[in-house]
C-alpha cells in the first residue's frame, strides 16, 4: 500500500515538472534505452545534474557529471559541443535537469531532453547504474523526504 502512494506522489511531481517546463522535451527511460541500443543513430550526451556526492553514489554509464551553479555554456562538459548534438539531461527525480534542459535550449541547443522521473525513475525501474566502473543498485536520496521516492532497496544511507 505504501507503494501505492509513492507512485502517485511520484506521478504527481512528473506531472508538475512538465507544466513547469513545458518547452522541455521530457524522454522516457524507455526511450533512452531504445537509443542506446540504436546503433545506427549517434549516442546522446548524457549530463548529469546532480552534485557530485551524489554522483559518486552512482550514476548512468558514460554520463558527465556537471556544476549546474556554474554557467553552463562555460562548462568543460559542453566545450566544443555542436548546438545539434543531442542532450539528455537528468538528476535525482526530473527538476533540476529540466531547469538545466531549459536553460541549455535558452543558449541555443537544439536537441535537448530531460529524463523524465531522473535516476530515481530509472532505478526505480531495476535499471544497470555504476559506482566507480561497478554496478550497483544504490541511489543517492538526495534528502530523507525525496529518497521516499525511491524504492527502499535502492536509498542509499546518507551520513
Amino acid at each position: 500500500m505504501f507503494w501505492i502512494g509513492q507512485t502517485i506522489a511520484f506521478n504527481l511531481l512528473k506531472h508538475l515538472i512538465r507544466l513547469k517546463f513545458s518547452s522541455v522535451h521530457q524522454m522516457t527511460t524507455g526511450e533512452l534505452v531504445q537509443e542506446w541500443a540504436d546503433s545506427i543513430q549517434t549516442q546522446p550526451l548524457i549530463l548529469d545534474a546532480r552534485t557530485e556526492a551524489e554522483y559518486t553514489v552512482s550514476h548512468l554509464t558514460a554520463a558527465r557529471q556537471i556544476d549546474v551553479t556554474s554557467d553552463l555554456t562555460t562548462t568543460s562538459a559542453l566545450e566544443n559541443v555542436s548546438k545539434d548534438t543531442s542532450i539528455v539531461v537528468y538528476c535525482s527525480v526530473g527538476y533540476r535537469s529540466a531547469k538545466v534542459a531549459q536553460q541549455l535550449r535558452e543558449d541555443g541547443f537544439q536537441r535537448v531532453s530531460n529524463l523524465e522521473g531522473g535516476l530515481f525513475q530509472w532505478a526505480n525501474e531495476g535499471r544497470s547504474m555504476v559506482q566507480a566502473g561497478q554496478s550497483t543498485h544504490l541511489v543517492h536520496p538526495y534528502n530523507v523526504v525525496w529518497g521516499m521516492l525511491l524504492k527502499k532497496q535502492h536509498r542509499h544511507q546518507v551520513q
